[in-house]
């Protein structure tokens, strides 16, 4: 059997919606499962994100630390940030997270991994990208809120997964973005795919 996911969709008998804000909604479906038997599944609608493990020459990630309210944690994370402008490339979302919250631009730019962030909640899906050959740019955005007072440092990428794995950076998409970063540098990022790659 062929190991990779597969767009599917079972039939839908109903749905509700229960909020709707400003980023997500809440909603339910009623859904035909086999055996002709229904069930109710609850899922949060989600627009969609997209992150940048931005690389340095010396293999250096870039991480910016932010405080997550429903966490109640401040999580050092990858820039990032919702697909909230409609038609807009996810390339280019990416590019400008990563000059709004980093004050970084890139020469070079592949899709590292897709991903979503817990399928069964959330229809959320993010693509991390890679981000090479950086150079500085100066930042021109109201930094509000939570991105008030981001900090900025820059972790080899060996220290990265060693944090990653040793439990103390949490976020999904940074630790997925991590992992993946590492495992693509042994084959020199030769397989990761091109940024504009489709999405499935």
């Amino acid at each position: 059997m062929r190991i990779e996911d597969l767009p599917e969709e079972w039939p839908v008998v109903d749905s509700r919606e229960h909020f709707k804000g400003y980023v997500i909604g809440v909603r339910t479906d009623t859904v035909r499962m086999p055996r002709d038997e229904v069930a109710d599944r609850d899922y949060v609608v989600h627009p969609g994100s997209v992150a940048v493990l931005a690389l340095d020459e010396d293999d250096r990630v870039l991480l910016i630390r932010q405080y997550r309210h429903p966490t109640r944690h401040l999580l050092w994370e990858l820039p990032a940030g919702i697909r909230d402008v409609e038609g807009e490339p996810l390339a280019a979302t990416a590019a400008r997270e990563l000059a709004e919250e980093a004050g970084y631009q890139a020469g070079t730019w592949h899709t590292l991994v897709d991903l979503y962030t817990s399928p069964g909640m959330s229809d959320e899906r993010i693509r991390v990208f890679l981000a090479r050959d950086l150079s500085k740019v100066e930042i021109d955005f109201d930094r509000r809120h939570e991105e008030f007072d981001m900090p900025v440092e820059w972790v080899p990428l060996a220290d990265a997964v060693e944090r990653a794995l040793m439990g103390m950076i949490h976020n999904s998409p940074t630790v997925a973005g991590i992992l993946a970063a590492y495992a693509a540098s042994v084959e020199g990022f030769a397989l990761l795919r091109p940024a504009d790659a489709p999405e499935a």
